[in-house]
C-alpha cells in the first residue's frame, strides 16, 4: 500500500473506522483519490497505509491499456488477500467483461462494490453501507486543499472530465464520457486554497485542456465576483494571477492556443505545452481520428516558439499504429527532426480492448511496433540532448523536490527548471547547499547537461 502510506492520519478522538487506499493511474485519477480521500477524512474515517491495519481498503484503477488492468486487477487481488474487504473505483471499474457486467466483478467476485471514475458520492455510499460514519464537525477538521497524494509544494488542478473526442485507439471516453467543464470559480477556488496551503505548482490537468468550456459555450462565470469566461485563455490568466507556477498538459494543438503563448511570454504561465500529436502523418491522423492534421503541427510550432522563445514542447507518439507502412514511420521520424520537440514519449501501438482501431487492416508485428518506438526514441535523446544545451551557461528558477544521496554517501538536491513537469520529464541536480529548502525556488546556473537532465549551481535563494 505505498502509494498512499505518506497520507498522515488524524482521527476524531476513539476508534474511528479505518480506511487503506490503492491509487494507481494518470493524474486525473490522482485528483478523483484526493477527492474520496478528501471526504474520508471530512467524516472523520482515519487514513491507514497498511492492509492488516484497515477495516476496509479502496483501489482506485486504470482501466486504458491491458497492461494497466493487468496493474489494478492485480492490486485488487493483492488487497482481497491481504485484508479481504474491498471497495474498487476508478476506470476498470467502468469496463465491462465477456458477460456485460463489471469486468472487476467478474474477476474478484468477492468485492464489496465497483464505480467507475469521478464517483466520489458512489464510493462514499459503499463506505457507509460497510463502516459506520464517525463525523464530529467540532474536531475532524480538513484543511482547505483537501487531502492530497502529492508533495505540499505542488498539485494536480483537474479543470473538466471526460472527451469529446472519438480517437480510434482510445477508450476514455467510454470510461469518463463527454466533456463536462468544471465551472471557472469552483476551479479558481480550489487553485486558491491550493496555493494558500503553500502549492508553488499548479498543474493544470484534464482529457483535452484546450477544449475548456466548450461544452457550456464558454459561458461566463465569476471569480472574486468578477464576471470571467470558462475557457483556457481565460482561466490562465486567473491562474497566472495566484503567484504559483502554472503547467499545461493535455493541450490539442488548436489556434486559440496561441493566446496562452502570449501568457507564456508575458510570464504568466509557464513556457511549457503537454501536447499529444500521436503522429505526423496525415492518413495515420486519420486513422487515429485525431482532431488536428500533421501538417499544420509543423507551422504552429514555429509560431509558438516565435511568441515564445523559452518554449519547452512535450508530445507523445504511438509506433506501429495499425496500417502503418515503412514510408508513413519514416515521415514520422522526419517530423521529429525538423520539429526538435523537447520531450517525447513513444509507445509502441497496444490493441485495448473496446477500440475501434482494433478492426483496421494491416496490423504491425509486435516486434516491428518495438523496433520503431526504439528507433524514435534513439532520434529523440540526440534532439533531447541539443535543446537542454541551451540551458547551459543561463540562470533560472527552479523548485526543489528532495534531497538524495549517492552510493558514496554525498547528499544533494533534485530539483525542477520550468521546463521539466513532475515524474515525467528531467531534473536538475544539484549539490548539497546551506538554505536549499524542500518545496521552495532557488535561482541556479546551469553547467551541465545531458540528454536528460541539467546539472546546476545555487546563485541565491
Amino acid at each position: 500500500m505505498d502509494p498512499v502510506s505518506r497520507t498522515e492520519a488524524r482521527a476524531a478522538p476513539g476508534p474511528a473506522p479505518r480506511v487503506g487506499f490503492v491509487s494507481l493511474g494518470c493524474p486525473k485519477a490522482t485528483v478523483d483519490s484526493e477527492r474520496i480521500l478528501t471526504q474520508l477524512r471530512a467524516e472523520g474515517y482515519e487514513i491507514v497505509g497498511d492492509y492488516a491495519g484497515s477495516d476496509l481498503v479502496i483501489v482506485n484503477t486504470c482501466g486504458f491499456i491491458d497492461e494497466a488492468v493487468t496493474e489494478s486487477l492485480d492490486a485488487i487481488g493483492e488487497a482481497l488477500a491481504e485484508n479481504g474487504r474491498v471497495i474498487v473505483t476508478g476506470c476498470l471499474g467502468a469496463r465491462r467483461g465477456q458477460s456485460g457486467e463489471s469486468l472487476v466483478s467478474e474477476v474478484h467476485p468477492k468485492v464489496l462494490g465497483v464505480t467507475g471514475p469521478h464517483a466520489t458520492e458512489e464510493v462514499m455510499r459503499h463506505v457507509h453501507r460497510e463502516l459506520a460514519r464517525p463525523h464530529d464537525p467540532f474536531v475532524d477538521l480538513v484543511p482547505a486543499a483537501g487531502v492530497r497524494l502529492t508533495p505540499r509544494h505542488y498539485a494536480y488542478l483537474k479543470i473538466s472530465e471526460g472527451c469529446n473526442h472519438r480517437c480510434s485507439f482510445c477508450i476514455i471516453p467510454s470510461l469518463r464520457g463527454d466533456l463536462v467543464s468544471r465551472p471557472i470559480g469552483e476551479v479558481m477556488r480550489e487553485a486558491g486554497a491550493l496555493v494558500d496551503g503553500g502549492c508553488r505548482e499548479l498543474l493544470v490537468v484534464s482529457q483535452d485542456t484546450s477544449a475548456y468550456g466548450v461544452d457550456v459555450r464558454y459561458r461566463t462565470g465569476f471569480v472574486g465576483g468578477r464576471p470571467v469566461r470558462t475557457r483556457m485563455t481565460e482561466l490562465a490568466r486567473e491562474l497566472g494571477d495566484l503567484g504559483a507556477w502554472v503547467r499545461l498538459h493535455y493541450v490539442y494543438p488548436y489556434p486559440h492556443v496561441d493566446e496562452v503563448l502570449e501568457l507564456m511570454a508575458e510570464g504568466r504561465v509557464l513556457p511549457y505545452l503537454d501536447v499529444p500529436f500521436q503522429h505526423s502523418h496525415p492518413r495515420i491522423l486519420k486513422a487515429m481520428k485525431r482532431p488536428a492534421s500533421g501538417e499544420a503541427n509543423i507551422e504552429r510550432i514555429r509560431k509558438w516558439r516565435s511568441i515564445c522563445p523559452d518554449l519547452t514542447i512535450r508530445s507523445t507518439f504511438i509506433a506501429g499504429f495499425p496500417g502503418e507502412t515503412d514510408e508513413e514511420f519514416e515521415h514520422l521520424l522526419e517530423f521529429l527532426a525538423e520539429a526538435e520537440l523537447d520531450r517525447v514519449g513513444c509507445f509502441a501501438y497496444s490493441p485495448v480492448e473496446g477500440a475501434s482501431a482494433n478492426a483496421l487492416q494491416g496490423h504491425v508485428p509486435p516486434e516491428l511496433r518495438e523496433e520503431r518506438r526504439q528507433r524514435l526514441m534513439e532520434l529523440q535523446a540526440g534532439i533531447s540532448e541539443r535543446r537542454l544545451r541551451r540551458f547551459v551557461g543561463r540562470d533560472i528558477q527552479v523548485l526543489v523536490d528532495a534531497r538524495i544521496r549517492d552510493a558514496e554517501g554525498n547528499t544533494g538536491f533534485i530539483a525542477r527548471s520550468p521546463a521539466d513537469a513532475p515524474e515525467i520529464d528531467g531534473r536538475v541536480i544539484l549539490d548539497d547547499e546551506p538554505g536549499l529548502r524542500i518545496g521552495e525556488f532557488a535561482t541556479v546556473r546551469i553547467v551541465d547537461s545531458d540528454e536528460h537532465d541539467l546539472y546546476g549551481e545555487v546563485v541565491s535563494l
